[in-house]
């Protein structure tokens, strides 16, 4: 694991506060995915896969063939038996690249299933204070992400823990008990990332996609201590009575998602009954349209959750494959779907490369390093009414910025040489 010095620990707690990079539109295919993070397992237990006709192939061959153009996959930190974890993952992802398919990446930051109800912190952090916690997370994001890199597998997203509706890495990332907290460690993720890879785009993932209060909640939550991500990203797991009720109501909650916050939202988990294929189908069909559907195209995709599960694999039941290991009709609704291309928001236009402000939070000073390819500029640091209260031209890479002027609190430091801004959010202390 890449250790950082107790010398670096501030700058750390810097780069676990945002960071902004410059923004250009581009195209993209519209994301239809599958999460199949249990296939080695299967594999390894004997399952075979099977396509339509009935011809045994490789599962990523069987669901390319469906227009399934993206793979999600998650990643636990020690976990037992070694399934999801690092290896585990490299493995898949590179399967995933070999069949012409982008990559998310799913950070649980737990040994085993993190979801509303289990937040557990790895066995190996559980005695850590706050700032150790903060510098593991960030190193630990940081590792599987070069590790990946390495591998060859740029990741086109990550999501910063799962099903994090009241936070992760409970008690001290618990949301309802500490909001800072959960917000400093989804930033310690989003900048591991972006160091990695700044192109990639960081998710913070709740489920119950429905539930506007929920999100509302937990968003304002972060926006209000400092956090950033780049896409909102939700579950939504209906029964064959209610998924056009639910549909309808993600709907409203993804068009308030982005109009309230300005950022694109996914769909990374859908599933239903297994034995209910054709509704299935219909409701997929249903929900993809109306992420497309989604006010400025912000709308990114939809990844259905272990489809390739059958026969009850480990209990679960929603998959969309038959008793015999074939796809059922419930995955011909991608086929159904264009994947035509989408504006998207690129988080890099390959230009710029690391705007950083350290320490974070700061006292009297904060220091701020341009990029390499960013010369000089004028710096002003603006409150949350928008007011403009220091001002300073900045000449080199490096410069100081003194705050004693100014009360604790959070402010915006933005930087413009008359060719682009860069900005970044920071508290003092």
């Amino acid at each position: 694991m890449k250790k950082y010095s107790v010398v670096t620990q501030y700058v750390l707690l810097g780069l676990c506060l945002g960071l902004f990079i410059l923004i250009t539109p581009v195209k993209a295919q519209f994301a239809k995915g599958a999460d199949v993070s249990w296939v080695t397992q299967m594999e390894a237990s004997g399952k075979k896969f099977y396509n339509s006709s009935g011809t045994q192939q490789d599962l990523f061959t069987i669901l390319s063939g469906k227009t399934i153009n993206s793979i999600r996959l998650r990643v636990w930190v020690n976990p037992s038996g070694s399934w999801n974890n690092q290896a585990d993952v490299i493995a898949k992802a590179k399967r995933a690249k070999a069949a012409g398919m982008r990559i998310m990446i799913d950070f649980h930051y737990s040994d085993t299933w993190a979801d509303p109800a289990n937040q557990a912190k790895p066995a190996a952090w559980t005695s850590y204070d706050f700032t150790t916690l903060m510098n593991t997370t960030y190193n630990y994001t940081y590792n599987v992400m070069t590790a990946l890199k390495s591998a060859g597998i740029t990741p086109t997203w990550v999501q910063v823990g799962n099903e994090t509706n009241n936070g992760m890495l409970w008690n001290d990332g618990k949301a309802s008990v500490n909001m800072k907290n959960f917000a400093w460690l989804v930033n310690c993720g989003y900048n591991a990332v972006k160091a990695v890879s700044s192109s990639t785009k960081v998710i913070v993932h709740l489920s119950n996609g429905y539930d506007n209060s929920l999100f509302r909640w937990m968003f304002d939550g972060l926006k209000a201590n400092g956090a950033s991500w780049d896409v909102i990203g939700m579950s939504l797991y209906p029964t064959t009575s209610n998924w056009s009720t639910l549909n309808s109501q993600c709907l409203t909650n993804m068009n308030d998602m982005v109009s309230r916050y300005g950022k694109e939202v996914m769909i990374c988990e859908v599933g239903m009954d297994v034995t209910a294929a054709s509704t299935c189908k219909s409701f997929l069909i249903d929900i993809m349209n109306k992420v497309k559907s989604v006010s400025g195209s912000k709308g990114l995709g939809v990844f259905y959750w272990e489809p390739e599960c059958y026969n009850s694999w480990q209990g679960y039941g929603k998959g969309a494959f038959d008793t015999s290991g074939k796809p059922t009709v419930a995955m011909d609704a991608f086929s159904s779907i264009s994947a035509r291309e989408i504006t998207e928001e690129p988080i890099d236009n390959q230009q710029s490369r690391t705007f950083v402000v350290y320490p974070n939070p700061a006292e009297d000073q904060l220091k701020i390093t341009l990029p390499d390819d960013y010369k000089g500029g004028h710096c002003k640091i603006y409150n949350n009414a928008g007011e403009a209260l220091i001002s300073k031209k900045i000449e080199g890479k490096t410069s100081v910025i003194e705050l004693t002027a100014i009360p604790a609190g959070l402010y915006i430091v933005k930087v413009n040489n008359g060719e682009r801004t860069l900005s970044a959010k920071f508290i003092k202390k």
